[in-house]
């Protein structure tokens, strides 16, 4: 078993929801041996409260997260990143800075929880739901056996992770 700790970075535009919510999961399961991030291509400059009530209720750590830019991850001295997820079909999309180190990327689409209009029950069913499949998808990206792949390999099972649906495992 490697000691690595692999970077992970997760974007979508906003920053403030389901970036955010990879962001917590990650640190959360991935058992020291990941280390996540996220950041948006234009962040709305601060965390869906929602998410953050969402994420507290699920006993994960909220303190450090913060709405924040992608060109935080791609100025010297960043953390050398090992893989980048985008979260959103919009950030999917643009064009990205170029990340030192070439990084595994994949997309893993997401409807957006922050865009959901109705009452605070419709909004936290959106945030829960989108918590659950996020949940699910990265619980199978920590169990793949990263040290023995090769990168086109890798890059096949990340893509496959982005086309896990609700029902997943």
């Amino acid at each position: 078993m490697s000691d690595r700790i692999y970077n992970v970075l997760f974007l979508c535009t906003g920053n403030s929801a389901r970036s955010i919510l990879a962001e917590a999961i990650l640190n959360q399961i991935g058992k020291g041996r990941f280390r996540a991030f996220s950041a948006g291509s234009h962040p709305a400059g601060q965390v869906n409260p929602i998410v953050l009530e969402i994420l507290s209720a699920q006993n994960l750590p909220v303190a450090e997260l913060r709405s924040k830019s992608w060109e935080e991850f791609a100025q010297p001295g960043a953390p050398a990143l090992d893989f980048v997820f985008t979260v959103c079909d919009n950030a999917a999309g643009e064009v990205c800075p170029v990340w030192p180190g070439q990084p595994v990327t994949a997309h893993w689409s997401l409807e957006d929880p922050a865009a959901v209009k109705g009452d605070d029950a419709t909004r936290r069913r959106a945030v829960q739901t989108a918590l659950q499949l996020l949940n699910r998808r990265i619980s199978v990206f920590i169990n793949l056996p990263l040290a023995t792949l090769d990168k086109v390999a890798l890059k096949h099972e990340v893509d496959a992770i982005g086309r896990l649906g609700p029902q997943a495992r």
